[in-house]
């Protein structure tokens, strides 16, 4: 791939000099060899583009080393947590530096104030499981927790199964630090529950996509551990029942912890894969699971008024009885996903979200999209907060499909805006949802968008590339590599 240099960048850029004067000051932190470029290279998007150089932080200082130097000569500067991102968003697409923030993976957790300080390349199960050990809970839950860091987390605003009840992550960052791109500090808000001194810079910077500043740090809100939880698979004669369903359950005053969604295209590949029926007996349906929490007495509570609903709706259903039964029932959602490779070799993940009353006429159309272009686009997610995950599938050596997936997207993008939604939920913009900005947002918009990027980054260092410049994924060949959270 051809690199290109940043738009705004200094006509000084001597990325010899520059690369000579960052060993000198970072020595052994400063990789160039092949292997570790390519693993820099590339996320799960599987689009590769090689760095000049990878670094590896070991403290937030070395950031501001990184910075001040990419900003005098002009070096696209890209961060880069786990690399979970599906679209893009940290490929170095115009070469330049990664920074690497994995080393940044420092928790500590202040148990009377309930808030956690932590790293940016802190894992966000392993930040879980300490909280949770002292009685208390971090909900961001992205899918993959096992992998993906905080910062990442933060630069998507990343969301997961328990944002129907809990919220997204943006709902629990108290504050940020880190370094501007000419390696000027910042610290956006405190370690406090309340900050309203000056601009709310920190919320600007969540979601942003690592394209207006590093993020070295957090602060963190957390809340205490639920003390019971409850987990109900529910079947529906159709997927339009299904989500029909989900509004009538928040009318009757249910409020789930997780409420998640399985089409019938997802139930039979989970089917296939692990050669069991979900539901024994019954034709293949589409799914609702479903998970309450809270103290025991309101778990109860909400357990009949959801029980009592679904007697009228639903056409099967089983409860988990013990902790065993739960994660048997929850293996359905988590297994869907790389079952979707039985039906082909590569997946277009589109976690588009529409407003709750809009996802039965949303999912009527991904099903009337699979017979106009003659592929499978399977459905499954977050139901109770209207954002979907509609994959096409299609065999990569198939120009024909590829050109079918291609048009598939186009019209799917177009449909979810029509209803009032929005093209991205929780994965960001990045590389892949970039030629949609446009029929999402307004001229102006857009404008005001490239003003702030232009005064927190006048050269362009940043990430660059990502979310407002015109890029076609679909002209590129993607790599076909395992990464360590493929379970295919």
């Amino acid at each position: 791939m051809k690199k290109q240099n940043p738009k705004n960048a200094s006509s000084k850029r001597n990325p010899a000099k520059a690369l000579r004067k960052l060993h000198k000051r970072l020595g052994s932190q400063v990789s160039v060899g092949e292997d570790s470029c390519f693993r820099a290279s590339l996320d799960n998007l599987r689009l590769s583009a090689l760095p000049e150089a990878v670094i590896q932080v070991q403290e937030p200082q070395d950031v501001r080393v990184v910075l001040r130097l990419a900003n005098k000569h002009g070096i696209p500067v890209t961060t880069r947590g786990a690399g979970t991102s599906a679209t893009g968003s940290a490929v170095p697409i115009q070469g330049g530096w990664v920074l690497d923030l994995s080393g940044l993976n420092q928790i500590e957790i202040d148990p009377i104030a309930r808030i956690a300080t932590v790293g940016a390349g802190v894992v966000t199960a392993d930040l879980q499981d300490q909280v949770e050990a002292l009685g208390l809970f971090f909900p961001p839950d992205p899918s993959s927790k096992k992998y993906s860091t905080i910062g990442g987390n933060i630069a998507c605003n990343a969301g997961g199964m328990r944002c129907v009840k809990y919220g997204v992550t943006r709902d629990y960052v108290l504050g940020l630090t880190g370094f501007l791109a000419d390696g000027s500090p910042f610290e956006f808000g405190l370690p406090l529950k309340k900050y309203v001194s000056g601009l709310n810079l920190r919320d600007l910077l969540i979601g942003s996509e690592g394209t207006l500043g590093v993020i070295t740090s957090a602060n963190l809100k957390l809340v205490p551990l639920p003390e019971k939880r409850w987990t109900g698979m529910f079947a529906f004669k159709s997927e339009a029942a299904a989500l029909r369903a989900v509004v009538g359950l928040f009318k009757a005053g249910v409020s789930p912890s997780i409420l998640e969604f399985l089409d019938r295209q997802s139930v039979g590949c989970a089917e296939a894969y692990t050669g069991k029926k979900i539901f024994a007996g019954q034709p293949r349906s589409s799914i609702l699971l479903i998970e309450l929490d809270g103290l025991p007495v309101e778990v109860r509570a909400q357990r009949k008024c959801l029980l009592d609903f679904m007697a009228g709706v639903a056409v099967a259903h089983r409860e988990a009885r013990t902790d065993l039964q739960a994660e048997k029932l929850w293996q359905v959602r988590r297994t869907c996903s790389q079952s979707m490779f039985s039906i082909a070799d590569t997946k277009l993940n589109e976690d588009v979200v529409v407003p709750i009353q809009k996802q039965a006429e949303l999912i009527r159309y991904t099903i009337a999209l699979k017979r106009e272009i003659g592929l499978a686009t399977p459905t499954f997610g977050h139901a109770g907060d209207g954002n979907l995950h509609v994959h096409i599938m299609y065999n990569r050596s198939s120009e024909s499909d590829a050109a079918k997936a291609k048009a598939g997207i186009q019209k799917l993008m177009q449909k979810v805006v029509e209803l009032g939604g929005v093209i991205t939920g929780e994965h960001g913009i990045g590389l892949a949802k970039a030629p949609f900005m446009e029929m999402q947002h307004s001229s102006a918009e857009i404008a005001a968008m490239r003003a702030v990027k232009k005064a927190l980054d006048p050269l362009g260092i940043l990430n660059p590339g990502k979310i407002f410049e015109a890029f076609e994924v679909w002209d590129h060949e993607l790599v076909d590599v395992k990464l360590p959270w493929d379970h295919r």
